[in-house]
């Protein structure tokens, strides 16, 4: 044995900070930053999520008003395309006013062509006509004035007589046909 105390090796962990000591280096000390410092990068990602806030909200708030500006002016402009196939049907009947020199049957062809230019603005709208006669009486399109009893061979529930047309926009009823219905033979 010798004279010297023997030490034992540091463990590999604590040999840098060993070393530094030894020689006379400290560890440098990890920078914190103050309470004021980290308040004041805090209140600014706070101000700068209240400025993203409002610029959504004011965004929102724009597309709700320009949604409701377009659902005004689709409900205010949308007969524009059937008012502009209208102008057609008007300006026939105009120019057959003013014709004072018409006999009966160049009247009655003028008409004829009126009614085909309205016809024809109808179909461009999507606007059909019921005419329903010898069909089975639907209540969804059709509006039963009265029943007569079946003629022979005639089904019940068949409509007889159309009193008034009537008309479908798109499939939906705009005025149900005004009918005559067939009842049953009482039993």
């Amino acid at each position: 044995m010798s004279d010297t105390p023997e030490t034992a090796p540091l463990p590999p962990e604590t040999a840098p900070a060993a070393a530094e000591s030894i020689h006379g280096a400290s560890p440098q000390p990890e920078v914190m930053p103050s309470l004021e410092e980290m308040l004041k990068t805090a209140e600014l990602k706070a101000a700068e999520h209240h400025d993203a806030w409002l610029r959504a909200k004011a965004e929102g708030e724009n597309i709700r008003r320009r949604a409701q500006e377009d659902i005004a002016k689709a409900g205010k402009f949308a007969v524009e395309k059937f008012a502009g196939e209208l102008l057609a049907v008007k300006d026939s009947l105009e120019a057959a006013l003013t014709n004072e020199n018409q006999d009966a049957a160049a009247l009655g062809a003028g008409v004829e062509l009126t009614l085909k230019q309205l016809v024809a603005a109808f179909e461009k709208s999507g606007l059909n006509e019921v005419h329903p006669l010898g069909e089975k009486f639907d209540p969804h399109r059709h509006q039963a004035i009265s029943q007569i009893d079946a003629p022979a061979g005639t089904a019940p529930g068949s409509v007889l007589t159309v009193l008034q047309k009537g008309y479908l926009l798109h499939e939906r009823v705009i005025r149900p046909a005004l009918v005559i219905v067939a009842k049953a033979p009482d039993a």
